[in-house]
């Protein structure tokens, strides 16, 4: 099957796109996150997944058009939670991969974001088949969702990624990972509570 790849970053696409190979898929990745938090992170992002590519002959689709942080800010207004906004975050990028797909003529969609063990896993799938059974009887037709655990591949992303020196994020990407990740750090700083810290 050609597949459309959604990736959010270098490392969680190594072990993803080499099982889908394995598989016996043609894998297509699409690089879309108006998430990530600074515009500096997105490019370190890029240029992480750009050395993916060249490593592993992977053609990229490159959604830098549509990186709109301000506009990302706007949609998560009010919806700040870490349940809330990270279903509205994945169906953001996911509805973009599934229209992408389907006018590209793709057999299915999937993403790396079901790589990591930091995700919210079931709702990723969850919204990921929603979509696809949401699109069903668009226009467009609607493209499957390939729900693939590619959280086996966790340790092999990692161990490769450090072998090839590309740049490992330590938070999801979002101002509000970014302050979580970072909470307890501030905390001993500047002696305000962890609590408060936090987006």
């Amino acid at each position: 099957m050609r597949v459309l790849l959604h990736v959010c970053c270098g490392p969680c696409s190594i072990a993803t796109v080499r099982m889908l190979r394995d598989e016996g898929h043609e894998v297509t990745a699409l690089f879309l996150n108006p998430n990530i938090h600074p515009v500096q992170e997105y490019l370190r992002r890029r240029e992480a997944m750009q050395e993916v590519s060249r490593r592993l002959d992977l053609p990229v689709i490159w959604r830098d058009a549509e990186y709109d942080p301000a506009a990302w800010m706007r949609q998560m207004a009010w919806r700040e939670q870490p349940g809330v906004r990270c279903r509205v975050c994945y169906a953001t990028r996911l509805e973009r991969t599934h229209a992408i797909a389907a006018r590209g003529g793709y057999d299915a969609f999937a993403t790396s974001l079901l790589y990591s063990r930091r995700q919210r896993h079931d709702m990723i799938a969850e919204v990921g088949h929603g979509i696809a059974a949401d699109c069903s009887n668009g226009a467009d037709g609607s493209v499957p969702f390939l729900y693939r655990d590619f959280r086996t591949g966790w340790q092999e992303g990692i161990d490769t990624s450090r072998e090839w020196g590309i740049h490992r994020q330590n938070y999801c990407g979002c101002l509000y990972s970014e302050a979580e990740r970072f909470a307890r750090d501030f905390a001993k700083v500047t002696g305000v509570k962890e609590k408060q810290a936090k987006a």
